[in-house]
C-alpha cells in the first residue's frame, strides 16, 4: 500500500509517529495498523456515539501497548449502547466493530466507523459523555 503525504502531515503506524519534512510517498510493504492525521478524531470532537466508539478504537491503534486496556473501555461502551433504544443497523454495527476490534483490525473499524456516522442522527437515545480516555498527544 503507498501512502502520500503531504509536507509535515502525521501519520501513525503501530503507535510510531512519522512526519516528512517535505512532500513524499510511504509503501507499507506489509500489513500494519495506521492512520492519517486527517482521520484523527479529537475527544472533544467526539460528540455522538459513533464518533466516540471511533475516538476509543483510534487510541487503542495509536497506544497499542495500552490498547487492552482501552479494550475495557470499548466493551463496556459498546454494552452500553446496546442496551439503548437504537436501530437492528446500528446494533449490527456495533457488534461488527467489536468483532474487527477483536481481531486487532483497528483500521477496518475506523473505516467503517467513519462512514456510518450517519447513523447517529437516528439515534434516540444517547450517552451524554464519554469516559476520559487519556490519548498521547501527537509528536
Amino acid at each position: 500500500m503507498k501512502i502520500h503525504l503531504k509536507r509535515n502531515e502525521k501519520l501513525f503506524i503501530n503507535g510510531a509517529v512519522i512526519r516528512l519534512d517535505r512532500r513524499g510517498s510511504i509503501e507499507l510493504m506489509n500489513d500494519a495498523q495506521f492512520l492519517m492525521e486527517n482521520h484523527i478524531l479529537q475527544q472533544e470532537d467526539a460528540k455522538t456515539p459513533l464518533q466516540q466508539v471511533y475516538f476509543i478504537v483510534q487510541t487503542m491503534l495509536m497506544d497499542p501497548t495500552n490498547s487492552h486496556l482501552t479494550k475495557y473501555l470499548l466493551d463496556s461502551y459498546s454494552e452500553m449502547l446496546l442496551r439503548m433504544n437504537f436501530s437492528n443497523e446500528y446494533r449490527e454495527l456495533i457488534g461488527s466493530i467489536r468483532k474487527m476490534v477483536d481481531a486487532a483490525n483497528y483500521y477496518g473499524a475506523l473505516k467503517v466507523l467513519r462512514q456510518s456516522f450517519h447513523l447517529d442522527q437516528s439515534a434516540t437515545e444517547a450517552p451524554q459523555e464519554l469516559p476520559a480516555v487519556k490519548q498521547h498527544e501527537a509528536a
